[in-house]
């Protein structure tokens, strides 16, 4: 039994779902709604609240299944009760990132300033404090698509070993390197 897949899913208040007959299991919240199809052989059922994934069979393919589709329902009605935040900082002299709308301006250190869309579902505010990396706050109900974002925006400039510099994640331990060494022979 997959360890992941036997437990089941807690449905906070407020949070409905509804299995259609194709499989497809919609969850609908305070946040939003949310919809993911699950694989034919793989059954869910809702019984007094609590969610539940099961499989036909002890072949691979079925449980590998099984607990990826309850890791992606759970995923769902976390998003859609309470949400998903991402903090991403800005380490740099003059990196400075701007939210107008759905467009995010980031200003790296290039002869350019970047322009990044974001989609519909992603919420984005940026925060600059007196002697303080700007940190940019993302938050959406879509574990999946906010990873993704923050992932795209991450790329533009990823940190690098010797002095930091470059975008990451808020707590994340980059991995740094000595750089020369002053009495090399």
């Amino acid at each position: 039994m997959s360890r992941i897949g036997k437990l089941p899913v807690n449905l906070p208040s407020g949070v409905s779902v509804e299995i259609a007959p194709d499989n497809t299991v919609t969850v609908k919240g305070p946040l939003g709604t949310l919809s993911q199809k699950v694989d034919s052989d793989i059954t869910v059922k809702v019984e007094e609240g609590v969610l539940t994934v099961e499989r036909p069979t002890n072949q691979p393919r079925h449980r590998s299944m099984h607990g990826l589709y309850r890791s992606l329902i759970n995923n769902m009605v976390v998003g859609v009760s309470t949400g998903y935040e991402t903090k991403q900082e800005l380490v740099g002299v003059g990196f400075k990132a701007e939210v107008e709308g759905q467009l995010l301006k980031l200003s790296l250190g290039y002869s350019h300033d970047i322009y990044v869309m974001l989609p519909a579902e992603v919420k984005a505010e940026a925060q600059q404090e007196k002697k303080g990396n700007p940190i940019v706050t993302l938050r959406s109900n879509d574990k999946q698509l906010i990873g993704q974002v923050a992932a795209k925006i991450r790329s533009l400039r990823k940190p690098e070993p010797y002095k930091g510099k470059g975008i990451k994640f808020v707590g994340e331990q980059l991995r740094r390197k000595a750089g020369k060494s002053a009495n090399a022979k």
